[in-house]
C-alpha cells in the first residue's frame, strides 16, 4: 500500500492518530474551564498554555539523546504516554492555578517528549522500508485525528451534558494517551537506538535568508496562541453554544488534513517554498481579518479553515524546507532547531504576550474582542512583508 507494507502503515497511521488526538482532546478548548468556571485570569490561562511550550524547548533534545544512544523509540513513547495518563486525570480535578500549571507542566515535559519522537520513529521506517516519499499519507491522520477528538468531545456534550464545567476535555486526553501508550508499547516496530547522534545545523543561520526563516518561526506559530486562547470563549461571546465550540473549531483540522493530502506537495512543486510558507503566513492574517470584522457566527465558524491552512503552507511547508536546506549529515539538529523555533520558543513567547494582552482587552469582565484580535493581526502582517521582501526560499540544487 502505497509503496509501503499495509501492516506498517496501519501501525505507523495509529501512532500519528493517537499522538495528535491526544493534544487535539484538551488544548483547544481548556481556556474555555480556565476563563470559565475556574475565573483565571488571562495571564494565568496563558502561563497554563505556556507549560506545552516550556517542555518543547528543551525536552525533543533530551529524548532524542536517550533514543540515539540508549532506548528503543517505541518504548520512550509507551512510558511518557503512561506517565501522561495519571498527569491528565489529575489536572482534570485541579481547580487552583499553582497546583494546575505544576501537574500540566510536569505533563507537558512528558508529552513534548513524544512529539519528534513520533516523526523520528516514521521516517525512519519508511526509509527502510524505501517509503519516504509517501509520508503525507501517514501525516494526514493527525488533523483528521484532531478534527475527531473535538467532533466526539461535541457529541459527549450533547449526551451527558458536561461542557459548562470543562474538565472532560482533559479526561478524554488521558483516556486516549492510554490507549497510545499501549499500540506503542505492543504494536509499534522495534526501533533501537542509533550508534551516533545527529549532527549540528546552527551554521546555517550565517545565511541570512534562512536567519529570516528562523525569526519569523520564532514569531508567527506564536500568534497561534491567540487563536487557543481566545477562540473557544469569542465563539461563546458571538453566539456560538459551549458544546457546539469543538466542532466549530474542529474545522480548521478537517481544512489541514485535506490541505496536507492533496495540497501541499503540489504548491511546493509548483511555486516553491517562497510562496507557500507566505500563503500559510497571509492565512493567518485573512484569520484574524475576519476575526476583527463585523461578522455573523457562521463566519466566524467557516474562518477556522484558514487556521488550517496556514498550520500546512507554514508550520508543515517549513519543517519540510529545512529539510530541503539542511547541510549533509545534518538533517536530526536541522529538524530539532526548527521544532524548537516554532513549538518551543514561538509558543511560549506567543502564550506570554497573548495571555498579557487579554488581559489589557479585557474590561468589566467582558472581552475587547476586535481591539484584541488585531493585534495578532498586525504582527501577521508584518510577517508576510518579511517573508515577501526578505526571504528566497531557494533550495540547493542535489
Amino acid at each position: 500500500m502505497f509503496g509501503m507494507e499495509l501492516g506498517l502503515y496501519l501501525k505507523l497511521s495509529a501512532m500519528m492518530f493517537l499522538e495528535f488526538a491526544v493534544w487535539g482532546a484538551w488544548y483547544p478548548v481548556l481556556a474555555t474551564r480556565l476563563l470559565g468556571p475556574l475565573k483565571f485570569s488571562g495571564k494565568q490561562t496563558g502561563w497554563i498554555y505556556a507549560t506545552l511550550p516550556l517542555g518543547c524547548i528543551f525536552m525533543p533534545l533530551v529524548a532524542g539523546q536517550v533514543a540515539d544512544r540508549w532506548i528503543n523509540t517505541e518504548f520512550i513513547l509507551a512510558g511518557a504516554h503512561l506517565a501522561g495518563t495519571l498527569l491528565l486525570f489529575i489536572a482534570a480535578w485541579k481547580r487552583k492555578f499553582t497546583s494546575l500549571f505544576g501537574v500540566l507542566l510536569v505533563y507537558a515535559l512528558f508529552y513534548a517528549a513524544t512529539l519528534p519522537l513520533v516523526n523520528s520513529l516514521m521516517f525512519r521506517h519508511l526509509e527502510a522500508n524505501g517509503a519516504s516519499a509517501k509520508s503525507p499519507y501517514i501525516f494526514m491522520w493527525a488533523p483528521i485525528a484532531w478534527a475527531l477528538a473535538g467532533y466526539f468531545l461535541t457529541g459527549w456534550r450533547w449526551v451527558f451534558k458536561t461542557g459548562e464545567e470543562g474538565r472532560d476535555c482533559l479526561v478524554l486526553a488521558a483516556v486516549l494517551s492510554v490507549v497510545m501508550a499501549v499500540v506503542c508499547g505492543a504494536l509499534l516496530p522495534e526501533t533501537r537506538p542509533l550508534a551516533t547522534a545527529g549532527a549540528s545545523a546552527l551554521g546555517m543561520l550565517k545565511d541570512s535568508s534562512f536567519l529570516i526563516f528562523i525569526i519569523i518561526s520564532m514569531i508567527a506559530p506564536g500568534m497561534m496562541q491567540f487563536y487557543f486562547l481566545g477562540t473557544a470563549q469569542f465563539m461563546q461571546d458571538n453566539g456560538i453554544a459551549s458544546k457546539n465550540v469543538p466542532a466549530a473549531m474542529a474545522i480548521a483540522q478537517a481544512t489541514q488534513a485535506v490541505a496536507t493530502l492533496a495540497l501541499l506537495g503540489l504548491l511546493v512543486d509548483k511555486i516553491g517554498y517562497k510562496w507557500t510558507l507566505t500563503l500559510g503566513a497571509a492565512s493567518w492574517l485573512v484569520m484574524y481579518v475576519i476575526y476583527v470584522m463585523p461578522r455573523p457566527a457562521a463566519v466566524i465558524a467557516a474562518g477556522q479553515a484558514f487556521h488550517g491552512l496556514a498550520y500546512v503552507f507554514f508550520i508543515i511547508a517549513g519543517q519540510m524546507f529545512a529539510g530541503a536546506v539542511a547541510p549533509k549529515g545534518a538533517e536530526a539538529s536541522m529538524q530539532a532547531l526548527i521544532f524548537t523555533a516554532q513549538s518551543g520558543i514561538a509558543l511560549f513567547l506567543g502564550t506570554q504576550f497573548a495571555g498579557i494582552v487579554m488581559d489589557k482587552c479585557r474590561v468589566e469582565g467582558r472581552f475587547q474582542w476586535s481591539k484584541l484580535w488585531m493585534v495578532p493581526g498586525v504582527v501577521m502582517l508584518v510577517c508576510v512583508l518579511a517573508l515577501f521582501f526578505l526571504f528566497k526560499g531557494t533550495v540547493p540544487t542535489p
